[in-house]
């Protein structure tokens, strides 16, 4: 698997999205019905989801600064590379420091405030806007891919009508 992969940033960056989604979702729950006894329980989990996203941004980091300096690119994928590295630095930036935050809150038993859930969904917006960028590297530039299909009419169609009239 290692010489199938040219970088492990797109292995780890999914961790990252999934757990600080999770996170966000869990506690905003948490936050929604705070007089139920339920609330506890997902604002634990949506602590260890920050967390472990908080800790699987540094792998994310830096597997994504290798690639930048390793992957074949022309201008116009260089361009987007380096706008997906201007958001996805300051994005890992808050997700560490609402980690601590949330280390902090969970030492001094503090409960969800509005204050941290808007920070949670600001930076939840500017881990899906990273993402959508990283997304278009590869969809559109077609970086960290060891091919890219050529564009062509070779015989193969995907539309059922098309085959059921074969047939």
């Amino acid at each position: 698997m290692i010489g199938i992969l040219p970088n492990w940033h797109p292995i780890f960056v999914h961790f990252v999205v999934a757990l600080f989604s999770t996170s966000f979702v869990l506690y905003t729950l948490a936050y929604i019905t705070k007089n139920i006894s339920i609330s506890k329980e997902l604002e634990i989990a949506a602590r260890w989801c920050l967390w472990c996203a908080g800790l699987a941004t540094i792998p994310t980091v830096l597997a994504g600064l290798y690639a930048y300096n390793t992957v074949i690119h022309d201008a116009p994928s260089h361009a987007a590379m380096t706008n997906h590295r201007n958001w996805g630095l300051p994005t890992a930036g808050v997700i560490a420091f609402l980690s601590i935050w949330s280390l902090c809150r969970y030492y001094y038993q503090k409960t969800v405030s509005l204050i941290f859930l808007s920070f949670l969904f600001i930076t939840q917006c500017m881990l899906l806007s990273t993402a959508w960028r990283g997304g278009e590297l590869v969809y559109r530039f077609g970086l960290g891919v060891m091919s890219i299909p050529q564009q062509g009419n070779d015989g193969h169609e995907h539309n059922e009508d098309a085959s059921k009239m074969q047939m």
